[in-house]
Parts: structure tokens; C-alpha cells; sequence
């Protein structure tokens, strides 16, 4: 049974959900065990594709093409703790790779030309080209402005915001074009910023496509109010104060 299905019992007989088109499994990126939850999930799922945050289409093509290959399509993309990834990748099975990852020079023409100018005709279907409602941009700046270490103005974290609201309509089309092409379920591997339902990537996909079903599930290392459709809890990971040297200063 897939990870989400469920059984609905119309007029005495039982009748198998087929679950969502699309699960988003979101992630804390250096958490091992957040990774170990996604590769459980994939594993219980078997998903037609999987569409990585991490990838481009080009490097995510050639680790599709030759599996052998992932590794060094990881080393390319530049991220980095592909030990920690790899259970993702040998839950696979058939899965196919897609990535969907924004060139960098196109995510840094983001702030200067916004994201409908770079995202291209399909920007209204997406949103991108209405403003955010004045709450949900301010929000959405304060949660930009805490992940960096309130370092810059606040003022400079409009861009941000646009850049995320951009790569999340980026990951939506291609979990999207991934749905037509392979059939559900479809897999998203994503930040939990990005599997959030209010204005993640499920959001932009039932924006974009009413008629597709999406479950989003955050793995993460503490309760949280932010909204998903599924919670699950590892441990922490120890990490360094990512904001030590700048509190030092």
C-alpha cells in the first residue's frame, strides 16, 4: 500500500484511495536522519519520477541516463553531503531523476528582473505576476531576515522572497511536467520551506493544476506550527552556530 492510501468504505465495500499525484517530502538539508525518513518514504511509495530541489535538468538527465553518474552529478550541482543523500538515491528503484534546480546567473537575474520576467509565459498561471498580499510578504521577510542571521536589512529581503516564490513555481512545473510524462505518484525532494502548504510548492501546484492531489510531509527536528500535512520528527543534528561569527562580530 502506498505511504498515504487509505481505505474508504462506500456503501460496505472497501474502495483504495490511490493517494495523492504528488508528495513533497520536505527536509532539514544536513539531517541525516531526515534523509533516512525521505529514502523510508520513496522506498514505501515507488514513485514514477522523483524531482530534486538540488539538481538542474541537465545534471539530474545525465545521473538518470547512468546511474553511476549520481555522485558526480551531486559534486557538479555543488551541494554538498552526498553520503548523507545517497539513501535517497538507492531508494530509487525504477524512479525517474528530474531535476529542477535554477541556474545560478538565472536565480541572481531573479532580483533584478522579478520572477515572472525569468519564469516566462506560464507566469500567471503560477502567480508570479500578482504581488503577495501585504501579510504574507511581510511574513515571509521576517522568516528571510531570521535564516540570515538578521545580517542584512530587512529592506534587502523583498528579493529573497522573490527568489524563493520563484523557485518554488520552478519545482511545482516540474513535478507538474513530471506528472504528465511519468504518471502519479510523483516525488518532490525539497527544503521544508518549500513543502509548506500555504505558499510551498503544494500551494503553487494547486494554483497552477486544481485537479492534481498533492501530500506534503516535513521532516523536521522539533514540533512546529508551520503548515504541512504530515509532521515527523528525527533528532537534531549537531551543527555549528551558523550565525557565531557574525554574533562574534
Amino acid at each position: 500500500m502506498r505511504l498515504v492510501a487509505f481505505i474508504l468504505c462506500l456503501a460496505g465495500s472497501a474502495v483504495a484511495d490511490p493517494g495523492p499525484d504528488i508528495v513533497v517530502l520536505g527536509e532539514v538539508h544536513d539531517n541525516p536522519d531526515a534523509h533516512l525518513g525521505q529514502a523510508a518514504a520513496l522506498a514505501d511509495l515507488r514513485p514514477t519520477a522523483v524531482v530534486f530541489e538540488m539538481l538542474t535538468p541537465d545534471e539530474a538527465a545525465k545521473a538518470d541516463a547512468d546511474r553511476t553518474l549520481i555522485a558526480q552529478a551531486w559534486e557538479a550541482s555543488g551541494w554538498r553531503d552526498f553520503p548523507i543523500y545517497a539513501p535517497i538515491f538507492d531508494a530509487l528503484g525504477a524512479a525517474r531523476i528530474v531535476g529542477a534546480a535554477a541556474p545560478r546567473d538565472t536565480i541572481r537575474s531573479v532580483y533584478s528582473d522579478g520572477p515572472a520576467v525569468l519564469f516566462g509565459a506560464d507566469a500567471p498561471r503560477f502567480g508570479l505576476d500578482l504581488p503577495l498580499p501585504a501579510d504574507q510578504q511581510a511574513a515571509r521577510a521576517a522568516l528571510q531576515f531570521d535564516a540570515h542571521c538578521q545580517a542584512m536589512p530587512l529592506e534587502m529581503m523583498a528579493g529573497m522572497v522573490a527568489v524563493q516564490r520563484y523557485r518554488d513555481a520552478v519545482f511545482a512545473r516540474a513535478a507538474l511536467d513530471a506528472l504528465e510524462t511519468y504518471g502519479a505518484p510523483v516525488a518532490v525532494i525539497a527544503g521544508n520551506g518549500h513543502a509548506r502548504t500555504d505558499w510551498g510548492v503544494p500551494a503553487q501546484i494547486a494554483l497552477a493544476a486544481p485537479n492534481v492531489t498533492t501530500h506534503a510531509i516535513a521532516f523536521v527536528e522539533a514540533p512546529t506550527d508551520t503548515p504541512f500535512d504530515a509532521i515527523r520528527i528525527v533528532p537534531p543534528t549537531k551543527r555549528d552556530d551558523p550565525c557565531a561569527s557574525l554574533k562574534a562580530n
